[in-house]
């Protein structure tokens, strides 16, 4: 899923035109190493970059696994100009995912101290050029992508709204969809819910509301046979099992990818250390 023309602009980026830091002649090995707990990813990005590179990857952890401080994430052997070249932009590329990793894990495990089988799902507040790397480190912490792209689902917003009212932009978009493309409908008011429900929607974004709107809203949608109940706005690791003891289906957060610390990584050459 990561192409050679993506691993290209990372390294040109990276290494520039005139690279003398890393002339270094000779063999070496290479471990990537966690400096504090976290949630592994990234790794496959990792892996192509030193790939590109012809350095070899001879054991890398799996996403999704639990880190200690000290573990060893990736190793490689190869050209030291190489291993050392594709260093940075590994651990840069390695350290983000698993921060997001680390960061989508703590949410879940904390929605789920109220409810089983809520969903904690990403948003489209995505770095550009990393959405790929970001949507699938949610995935290795245990949320859900949400839609990946505009083509994956029609999402009403307040600006749809304001052009063609709640109704009307539900029935234009409904003409234009596959029966396979679901369409999720955004409300900023608790009746709005049952409007965007019977006018059609597959899903409604309750928005901005407080845990109580959101119950009430929940359980305005029980009638709807179908429809999903999805939080969004305002949500934090602090008062995200407040959310969850709603009943909604869905709970997104655009913080899971925006917002969490990278995780910190070392890479270490050689094999003292």
């Amino acid at each position: 899923m990561i192409t050679d023309a993506q691993v290209e602009r990372w390294l040109r980026e990276d290494v520039g035109h005139h690279d003398v830091t890393n002339q270094v002649p000779g063999e070496t090995t290479g471990r990537l190493v966690a400096k504090e707990a976290g949630v592994v990813a990234g790794l496959e990005a990792a892996v192509a970059v030193f790939d590109y590179l012809g350095v070899e990857v001879t054991d890398r952890l799996e996403a999704g696994i639990s880190i200690e401080p000290g573990d060893e994430l990736l190793r490689v052997e190869g050209p030291a100009r190489e291993v050392l070249r594709g260093e940075r932009v590994a651990v840069n590329l390695a350290g983000h995912a698993s921060g997001i990793a680390t960061r989508t894990r703590s949410v879940v495990d904390e929605a789920r101290t109220e409810a089983d089988d809520v969903r904690i799902a990403a948003t489209r507040k995505t770095t550009p050029g990393l959405r790929g790397l970001e949507k699938r480190a949610v995935v290795a912490g245990g949320g859900d992508t949400h839609r990946l792209d505009l083509s994956h689902m029609v999402m009403v917003k307040d600006n749809h709204v304001t052009e063609m009212g709640l109704e009307g932009a539900i029935e234009h978009f409904r003409e234009r969809t596959s029966f396979a493309t679901k369409i999720d409908v955004e409300v900023e008011r608790v009746a709005d819910a049952s409007r965007a429900a019977e006018a059609g929607a597959d899903v409604v974004l309750l928005d901005n509301m407080t845990p109580a709107e959101t119950r009430d809203a929940v359980e305005r949608l029980e009638e709807y046979d179908g429809v999903l109940a999805e939080a969004s706005g305002g949500i934090t690791l602090e008062n995200v099992a407040d959310y969850a003891a709603t009943g909604v289906d869905v709970i997104s957060m655009g913080a899971l990818t925006h917002s969490a610390p990278a995780l910190d990584l070392s890479f270490r050459t050689g094999d003292n250390g």
